[in-house]
């Protein structure tokens, strides 16, 4: 199962604490301060992986901490420095910042510094001056930074398939690409987004849409953004449908209710699984298409014609 969204809360380490100590040995009996400083806390970052399973480990781990820095010591030893956190997350999360209400997208593989580690503490040889030659008295490490991020996956393809649910559009994703979908004769068959690849075109088949779809009806609007950056839309219209207009209508209207923007992308409309029905009832679903100035292509999985016009339509809309 595809995990794309998790809230989970990130702690950078303590800084360590400074020391107090004085030198003391057979040679010096009452040596002067010889503490050393807290190393600093690890840092937490977060990165890009190619990978869009990278959030599921979270599913069941909700808190991640960085490592502390390591006391001072005498002998003027200084602390070890914490070890960074670095968080792995699929390209094209958005991670939003609960405690600041702010937000920002990994789109490549640099780290990206989401909480601080917190400074070493001084030990008491840092405190010593003409006049204070003998400090009893050391800094605390600081507190690291703690964070309560939201992490939100909006898939990076560049055609997504859409309709109403059994569609077709897992069929014409295994028929595109290397796909392997699960596939079913009944509805929602498809729980997760499924990715494929055709001529260097990623191709997301996204869960069937129905009415309420925005408002979170159905599978909810979690899937909806995974079609937001997308460059082109598949609209798949199920041959049998004795409505196909209406069904259209749908799936456009929740597009508008959830993102208008979404209206504007390059749209390809396909009426599908036409091997199941009559040519008279496939004509009859263009003409009515046609009426409204819609362009629409029959395409079948097992036309082997249909599949190469279509993969032309999508090369053309590059």
């Amino acid at each position: 199962m595809l995990v794309d969204e998790v809230t989970i809360l990130v702690k950078a380490g303590n800084g360590g604490n400074g020391a107090i100590s004085f030198k003391r040995n057979r040679q010096t009996a009452r040596g002067g301060p010889d503490g050393g400083n807290g190393g600093k806390g690890g840092d937490v970052y977060i990165t890009a992986v190619n990978d869009i399973d990278a959030l599921q480990k979270f599913s069941y781990t909700k808190e991640i901490h960085a490592e502390s820095g390591v006391n001072g010591a005498k002998q003027n030893l200084f602390g070890k420095k914490g070890k960074d956190l670095i968080i792995n997350v699929p390209l094209g999360t958005f991670i939003y910042d609960l405690s600041n209400d702010t937000s920002f997208e990994i789109v490549n593989d640099a780290k990206i510094l989401v909480a601080k580690g917190g400074k070493g503490g001084r030990g008491n040889n840092e405190f010593k001056s003409a006049t204070r030659q003998a400090p009893r008295y050391r800094e605390l490490g600081e507190k690291g930074e703690e964070k309560k991020l939201k992490l939100e996956l909006k898939l990076i393809a560049d055609v997504g398939i859409i309709g109403l649910p059994n569609a077709g559009k897992s069929s014409l994703l295994a028929s595109l690409t290397n796909a392997h979908p699960k596939i079913g004769d009944y509805p929602f068959t498809t729980l997760e987004p499924n990715l494929g690849v055709l001529d260097g075109l990623v191709i997301a088949d996204i869960p069937g849409l129905i009415e309420g779809s925005s408002k979170g009806k159905g599978l909810g609007d979690k899937f909806l953004r995974h079609i937001e950056r997308t460059k082109v839309l598949i609209h798949c219209i199920d041959s049998a449908s004795e409505n196909p207009l209406n069904d259209y209508k749908i799936v456009r209207k929740e597009l508008e209710d959830f993102n208008r923007e979404l209206l504007d992308k390059r749209e390809l409309v396909v009426v599908t699984k036409n091997d199941n029905q009559a040519p008279e009832k496939i004509a009859k679903t263009v003409k009515i298409f046609k009426s409204k100035k819609i362009k629409i292509t029959p395409v079948s999985i097992y036309d082997n014609d249909s599949l190469k016009l279509l993969k032309k339509e999508i090369e053309f809309l590059k």
